[in-house]
């Protein structure tokens, strides 16, 4: 008689992958840390982008933009999770959405994406194309039929299709990047969407040789090399190393960035994370290949400081830069 399948693989206790290949994901997950702070500021709705994989996104309106005739920006946002977790719905993320949305007077449209190990990459990247062409879509023909309400098609004439930006917190920094090389300089592919600028905060990159701040294993509350690890080993392609394309853009796999024309990318870091030099790196190396790359680290901030509390002082800086941002490349 054969042994009881076996834990191979735990990701915090929420995603676990059995020998047997079977894979269990808990449902139950204590979001007491993180309470909705929503002042009604802002309207939001979900709505489902991809129903053969039952793919939702919400989109965040400010109620000022109700009855204004002004066009306003869109902020295409990506939550992190390291491909294995996260959901818009989930409220760290939704505080963080809100406060973007009213804070910026912007359009917030936030998809989910199918997450590793059941989805391995690249999934995710897959999916927020998919969104990014829903988007499209709805912007050609406002009215589309196959929608039952009105709200929709009066926000999508509310946008201002031509002040477009991608922000992608952790992985969904990662998944911009790949859009990025992806779609090249002001997205021909999704016109008459205009995207004019990527916010990566803390972008998660791998690669097989540790930078400084990995070999210390600064002490995060959240992270440490070992969650990163069984992230990228949940994640990738069976069988597959961090020095992969879909974790290290310039690995010894990866396909050469000096002939790609990047839209400006502003990247964002705590001064105490573990991945702070591979961002550095990453910012680096596209500056020294020409790229419009803006790299700001906060000091003594650890990963998630912006998203996990978007009401702090610290991040009244990071929407001061990511506001900055918006108005410079607008045009």
């Amino acid at each position: 008689m054969g042994s009881l399948p076996y834990i191979v693989e735990d990701c915090l206790g929420i995603v676990q992958i059995f020998s047997d290949g079977s894979i269990h994901r808990h449902q139950n997950i204590d979001f007491s840390a993180f309470p909705v702070k929503d002042d009604g500021s802002v309207v939001w709705k979900d709505y489902c982008y991809d129903k053969l994989h039952d793919l939702h996104l919400r989109i965040y309106k400010p109620k000022s933009t109700t009855t204004s005739a002004t066009k306003h920006p869109i902020i295409f946002y990506l939550h992190g999770g390291g491909f294995c977790l996260g959901s818009f719905a989930w409220p760290n993320t939704h505080n963080c959405c809100l406060r973007l949305s009213s804070v910026l007077h912007a359009i917030v449209v936030a998809p989910d994406y199918r997450l590793a190990p059941e989805h391995r990459l690249p999934a995710a990247v897959d999916d927020s194309l998919g969104a990014l062409k829903w988007l499209q879509a709805l912007a050609i023909n406002p009215k589309d039929g196959h929608l039952t309400d009105t709200w929709i098609s009066d926000v999508i004439e509310s946008f201002d299709l031509e002040r477009f930006f991608i922000t992608g917190d952790s992985s969904g920094g990662n998944i911009a990047h790949h859009l990025a090389v992806r779609l090249g300089p002001s997205s021909q592919e999704l016109t008459p969407i205009k995207i004019r600028g990527y916010v990566m905060l803390a972008p998660f990159f791998g690669g097989q040789e540790r930078t400084t701040s990995e070999a210390k294993g600064l002490p995060e509350k959240f992270l440490n090399v070992n969650i990163l690890d069984t992230f990228w080993r949940m994640s990738l392609p069976v069988g597959e190393t961090t020095d992969h394309p879909f974790a290290n853009p310039f690995g010894p796999q990866s396909p050469s960035l000096e002939s790609v024309t990047f839209d400006p990318i502003l990247l964002i870091v705590g001064g105490d994370e573990i991945m702070k030099d591979r961002v550095k790196l990453y910012a680096n190396r596209l500056k020294e290949l020409g790229k419009t790359a803006c790299y700001v680290e906060f000091e003594g901030k650890e990963h998630g400081f912006f998203t996990h509390d978007p009401y702090s002082d610290v991040s009244d800086s990071v929407f001061k830069l990511i506001k900055d941002f918006i108005v410079e490349h607008s045009s």
